[in-house]
């Protein structure tokens, strides 16, 4: 009799057996992805944006570092065409000197902005 008692009190201890409810593991999760959102993605597309912004506005006469990190100042840009009209792209091929040399190199890979010439005023 003490047996059976003991595996009755063991079967009514036990935890019930079958799927646990994932809603709690799921609600982590979104957690998880929101403060990655907000505090790596969302900060880092901004930065992004500002950049191909910048460099959209590059225009002859700024001191620009590429990404290699070479120091140099913009002499010529030449921008493609779609359609007859100017298009700013990327792949741009933008002329650079540094002290003596001339080189070019692609618009994207123009990696900051030291300064920038301002417009003349009219």
């Amino acid at each position: 009799m003490t047996l059976v008692l003991s595996a009755m009190l063991a079967l009514q201890a036990a935890p019930p057996s079958g799927g646990s409810s994932l809603t709690p593991l799921l609600f982590q999760f979104g957690l998880i992805f929101l403060i990655f959102y907000f505090l790596i993605i969302r900060p880092q597309q901004r930065q992004r944006k500002r950049h191909e912004e910048a460099l959209r506005n590059l225009k002859r006469g700024d001191r620009v570092v590429t990404t290699g990190g070479i120091i140099g100042e913009v002499v010529h840009i030449r921008e493609g065409s779609k359609d007859g009209q100017p298009h700013v792209t990327m792949d741009d091929e933008v002329t650079m000197k540094s002290a003596e040399s001339r080189f070019i190199v692609e618009r994207g890979k123009i990696g900051k902005i030291l300064t920038q010439t301002t417009p003349a005023a009219t």
